[in-house]
């Protein structure tokens, strides 16, 4: 859409060149020959027939579920069990040669682009189908679960059928079911500790699963969103995994494991695997977890009201240790290789940002147990990590000038002025101080942002 958009705009602006002599006839039709002015008339009439699908699909769908449900309770188990093994089996099938047939003439390219999106519609709705057989499967064969059994499973087999289709679409469909099946279910890992089940595995295990299961796809579908959604899963699945802790020193692990593996994380260390897909990103996350983690650390109710006791006579879970130990071996791996020196990096030595993120995660894993012996330390520790988080949006900021980005940039100003404006709200002050503090940031910002610009414009002129 916002190319087609770029390009009505573009023979708007042509056609007023070619009116005033601009730019020649001739040179009017090489820019309609490459960019398709004459396509672009077709492309609302594409948009209402595809509403028009859509429609007639959803009323399509609603007569047939009304129909369903209307004989459900007269229909025989064997009619139900071939009905939506049918639907599910046409449904997939069609979309699938809908999906993947080819069309190499140019003429041809826009309904190709129609079957395609049709056939794709047709794999989310076989998708769907799917955990609609396995709930039938379940009821018909007296298969007793959880509901979080059944999200868990399902999402495992669209996982499938996006590996075996290379779509992101569906990967990201996986990830939201399993994601169902995991918050949902949580619960049963202290209620059932001494039961044994491959669902409650699962979720004893789920911070790897998400990086083992999901970080391929990313790779095989080149899809960000995937790579992104995956290891923010992993960083959150292990905090929770770990929100019943058995021992502070433990619990040190949760703070510093995500930041540690998603900030050395080097695409390149894997096999087969020659670009930096996702590095970026990676690092993205770690500051964000960094962020958020220094945030929460700066209050200090967070320091004195807690108590260890009500958890101290769990006894640890022997699997928690297993992806413990896998996480940190990794870890520990990908930062031997960020802090290696090679031939590339001798001349310039270690980065100061890697060494400065270092010290941050290793602070980070001590606050667990500093928050267990503050003994009258608070202040200490509140005043520490303030001065942490000052200093990672310090380096945002630095960095966001250094190469120009505005993410980085304003994230480190949106960290700042949110440290200042919490602070002042947070202790006892004046309203006349709250009012200056808010104008004072306000001007800051807007100061920083019309700096910022003419940096960038001054920058990219040179």
């Amino acid at each position: 859409m916002i190319i087609d958009s770029f390009r009505a705009k573009l023979r708007k602006e042509a056609q007023l060149w070619r009116d005033e002599g601009i730019i020649q006839d001739s040179q009017y039709e090489q820019l309609s020959q490459r960019y398709q002015f004459d396509s672009l008339d077709n492309v609302a009439q594409d948009r209402f027939i595809f509403i028009l699908i859509g429609v007639g699909c959803i009323l399509v769908g609603l007569g047939a579920i009304t129909f369903v449900a209307a004989n459900w309770q007269s229909w025989s188990r064997e009619v139900k069990l071939v009905l939506l093994l049918s639907l599910f089996f046409a449904t997939n099938i069609i979309g699938f040669f809908l999906w993947r047939e080819p069309v190499f003439d140019n003429a041809g390219r826009r309904r190709r682009q129609r079957k395609r999106i049709f056939g794709h519609g047709l794999l989310l709705l076989g998708a769907l189908l799917l955990g609609a057989n396995m709930a039938f499967m379940a009821q018909t064969f007296h298969i007793s679960g959880a509901d979080y059994q059944l999200y868990l499973f399902w999402g495992i087999g669209v996982l499938v059928m996006a590996y075996g289709l290379r779509l992101a679409s569906l990967g990201v469909f996986a990830f939201v079911l399993m994601n169902i099946g995991y918050f949902t279910g949580s619960g049963e890992l202290w209620n059932s500790v001494s039961e044994f089940s491959l669902s409650l595995l699962m979720l004893q295990h789920m911070p790897i699963l998400y990086l083992a299961l999901f970080v391929p796809l990313a790779y095989i579908c080149k899809s960000r969103w995937i790579f992104g959604l995956s290891t923010i899963a992993f960083a959150t699945s292990l905090q929770f995994n770990l929100s019943k802790n058995y021992l502070p020193m433990l619990y040190s692990f949760a703070f510093a494991l995500p930041p540690a593996l998603l900030w050395s994380y080097d695409d390149l260390l894997i096999p087969k695997v020659n670009q930096r897909w996702f590095q970026s990103v990676a690092r993205n996350i770690a500051l964000l977890f960094l962020s958020i983690l220094f945030y929460v650390l700066s209050f200090q109710g967070y320091w004195q009201f807690y108590n260890y006791s009500s958890v101290n006579n769990l006894k640890p879970n022997l699997f928690l240790f297993i992806d413990l130990g896998i996480i940190t071996a990794l870890a520990i791996y990908q930062w031997f290789h960020l802090l290696r020196p090679n031939r590339n990096r001798q001349r310039q030595g270690i980065d100061i940002t890697h060494i400065a993120i270092a010290i941050f995660i290793v602070i980070a894993a001590f606050a667990p147990i500093l928050r267990q012996n503050t003994a009258g330390m608070s202040v200490l520790a509140i005043f520490i990590f303030n001065l942490l988080l000052a200093l990672l949006a310090c380096g945002m900021i630095r960095q966001g000038l250094q190469s120009n980005q505005r993410r980085a940039f304003w994230g480190g100003m949106i960290l700042l002025t949110l440290q200042i404006i919490t602070r002042m709200l947070e202790y006892d002050t004046a309203l006349l101080l709250k009012s200056l503090v808010f104008v004072l940031c306000g001007v800051a910002v807007i100061g920083a942002g019309l700096w910022f610009e003419r940096h960038l414009s001054v920058s990219s002129q040179q």
